[in-house]
């Protein structure tokens, strides 16, 4: 099947390429270079965040009447493929992809006249607050409760693995209200409308990388308004699988895939093989590149054919199926960058990895994000719900369709 896209987008192309030559500052370029997690450095993305904003195009995906662009599927893919082919930061997920769309779907109309602004414009940043010590791929186990006293609830316990906690003013939490039943059962989803609530405390957690970009969270009888609390109370599990759907399949992944995998390739021109040449012509080399290029064509083709309108796009299994791909597909890509990178890629060089340092790192910019990239990307098959989950979530859908 042809999927391929209309010659007449052109011209939306060369619109698209003319603002992302001329609009990010120097500081946003470095940040995108210097990208490497899901989450890219915090105020220079935030700073590309808002003039993406002053344009129109900060959330692509979004309705007209919520401030969205309105462009078809085609066209967000070819502004996902034009961005990533600069090297420009991805714009933070928490509030864009994972909350916005929820409220859209499920919040009240004071809650998304409340919330929604602020996330389109990049005036809030929102925090995920779902993991704890004994409730990390087995979300269900949480036990951070939260007990109604009025019209408030009073939180108590910890939350960890939140990422950029430290730097937000804005929470989406899942708490336990209810002990009896099964544990999916008594999980209530509450939206904190800051960061800053007296008996709150945030201790950032530094990361195998160096950075310090996931956080503790701990409660000490915080007190929160039950506005904020998204669907009923005790219901908050099917809201945390509302949300998963957009977090799994909330965006176009195969033009940074494909970006990382161009890199890879152009390193390896000037890297050398153990037989003296360029590594790009070392045999063995060259047919485990031709295997993951196989490997990204393949998951290119997959999201060309849900942009097309294929029934794929319709598939309960879809979202699952993206993260899997995605997920997997990061792994394999750190791994050859570590390959290619070789020795030079082993000092975590910190200071030159900091946006507006200023510092040169010890060899060249490849490799100076190739292991901090490859340490981020191993809990890509965790995060977002644990890959044998999702393969088990894919299997039941199968089961169904074929019944």
């Amino acid at each position: 099947m042809n999927v391929d896209f209309d010659p007449s987008l052109e011209a939306f192309r060369e619109e698209v390429c003319a603002f992302l030559d001329t609009a990010p500052t120097d500081a946003i370029r470095e940040a995108g270079r210097k990208t490497t997690s899901v989450f890219a450095p915090f105020e220079a993305t935030m700073e590309w965040h808002r003039l993406l904003y002053a344009r129109g195009w900060a959330a692509p995906a979004w309705p007209v009447e919520y401030g969205g662009t309105g462009w078809s599927l085609e066209q967000r893919y070819i502004f996902s493929e034009e961005h990533w082919k600069r090297d420009l930061p991805p714009l933070l997920p928490n509030g864009l992809i994972m909350v916005g769309p929820l409220l859209m779907e499920l919040g009240t109309p004071e809650q998304k006249r409340q919330h929604l602004p602020g996330i389109l414009s990049g005036k809030d940043y929102w925090t995920q607050g779902y993991s704890e010590p004994s409730a990390g791929s087995d979300l269900a186990a949480l036990s951070c409760s939260a007990l109604a006293d009025g019209d408030d609830y009073i939180i108590n316990g910890q939350k960890t693995w939140t990422t950029l906690a430290h730097k937000a003013n804005k929470m989406f939490m899942l708490v336990r209200t209810n002990r009896d039943g099964k544990k999916q059962q008594g999980i209530t989803f509450l939206l904190l409308d800051r960061t800053d609530y007296p008996g709150m405390h945030i201790r950032p957690i530094i990361g195998l990388d160096g950075v310090a970009e996931q956080c503790e969270v701990f409660f000490d009888n915080v007190r929160v308004p039950q506005a904020g609390r998204v669907g009923a109370e005790n219901e908050g599990w099917s809201v945390a699988k509302a949300l998963l759907k957009h977090e799994r399949g909330g965006a176009a992944h195969s033009p940074a895939i494909r970006r990382k995998l161009d890199a890879i390739r152009a390193a390896a021109r000037d890297a050398t093989a153990s037989f003296g040449g360029p590594l790009s012509e070392d045999p063995v080399f060259q047919r485990d590149l031709g295997e993951l290029e196989a490997e990204v064509a393949s998951f290119e083709h997959v999201e060309k054919l849900v942009l097309s309108g294929h029934a794929l796009a319709d598939d309960p299994a879809m979202p699952s199926l993206n993260k899997v791909m995605s997920s997997e597909l990061s792994q394999l890509l750190s791994i050859m960058m570590t390959r290619v990178a070789g020795i030079d890629a082993l000092p975590l060089q910190l200071e030159a990895l900091e946006v507006g340092s200023g510092v040169q790192p010890l060899g060249d910019p490849f490799s100076l994000v190739a292991m901090p990239y490859y340490l981020n990307t191993r809990a890509a098959s965790i995060y977002a719900g644990s890959n044998e989950v999702q393969r088990d979530l894919i299997s039941r859908n199968l089961q169904t369709v074929r019944a």
